[in-house]
């Protein structure tokens, strides 16, 4: 789906069933970083909202890793579901946490906001209380 354009229940069903890779964080000298990250996994916060990082395949994850000048780097990643990523991993959050796929590409990046429909309603910014 881009500007407004396709059908986001399929993508969202397809973001499911997806095995993505999620890097895991670590700090400039190797050592696991657990400060700007959710339980180790690589995320950045942005308007409030936890963003963790996700890709479809390795040289989307190797394009994200020159973005940030770290080509030189091995990178460590979690393989895991998009379905088990926002049903189990979002909860967990310390906050509203949302999942980017592909972030550095500009063509095949999405955006899963922490609405009703993609996280579980419990961590939706949008769920409505009926009390």
């Amino acid at each position: 789906m881009r500007s407004g354009q396709g059908d986001s229940a399929r993508l969202v069903g397809e973001f499911r069933r997806a095995v993505l890779l999620v890097p895991i964080a670590v700090a400039a000298d190797g050592s696991a970083d657990f400060d700007g990250s959710h339980g180790g996994l690589m995320s950045a916060v942005q308007g409030g909202i936890r963003w963790l990082y996700a890709f479809t395949d390795e040289g989307s994850l190797a394009r994200f890793a020159e973005a940030r000048g770290a080509v030189g780097r091995e990178w460590t990643y979690l393989s895991i579901l998009g379905a088990r990523l926002v049903d189990a991993v979002i909860p967990m959050a310390d906050g509203p946490a949302g999942v980017v796929v592909n972030v550095a590409d500009p063509d095949g990046s999405m955006f899963f906001p922490p609405v009703v429909g993609i996280v579980p309603d419990g961590y939706a910014v949008n769920a409505v209380d009926v009390a």
